[in-house]
């Protein structure tokens, strides 16, 4: 099993035809390229806005609430070329059962979720290693 990292949002930047979001820890930072709309709606959810109408992750999230799932945490896994790899891990209890699942998702997701309901994030240790670091 490898070592997870804990890793923190630092920033995002927006483009017409892009969004990047910058994470890291206080040794490396590292940048993952996703559509506007994506962009657009962690920023909405950073500056405490509300959209008109629920927004996709607005709906996934009243769908896990509603029925009594919990966002456990969510890991950057794996790279290919420059493409990121990410696993939410979700929680339900049922009864005296409690359920943890594992669900493989893109990391922009994984983080408007995340930053959504303050769950943690990590990355694997050697993938953190691969990753290109980026100056702020």
């Amino acid at each position: 099993m490898s070592q997870l990292v804990p890793i923190t949002f630092h920033k995002i930047m927006q483009s017409r035809g892009y969004t990047v979001i910058i994470l890291g820890n206080e040794t490396k930072k590292f940048a993952i390229y996703t559509e506007p709309h994506v962009g657009a709606s962690i920023q909405l959810h950073l500056a405490h806005g509300h959209p008109p109408r629920p927004y996709t992750h607005d709906l996934l999230s009243g769908i896990l609430n509603g029925f009594g799932v919990k966002i456990l945490q969510m890991v950057i896994n794996d790279i290919e070329d420059t493409i990121y790899f990410a696993r939410l891990f979700l929680e339900q209890t049922l009864g005296e059962t409690k359920e943890i699942v594992e669900i493989d998702a893109r990391p922009s997701d994984c983080i408007t979720l995340a930053l959504m309901h303050n769950v943690p994030v990590f990355c694997r240790a050697e993938i953190l290693e691969k990753a290109v670091a980026v100056e702020e």
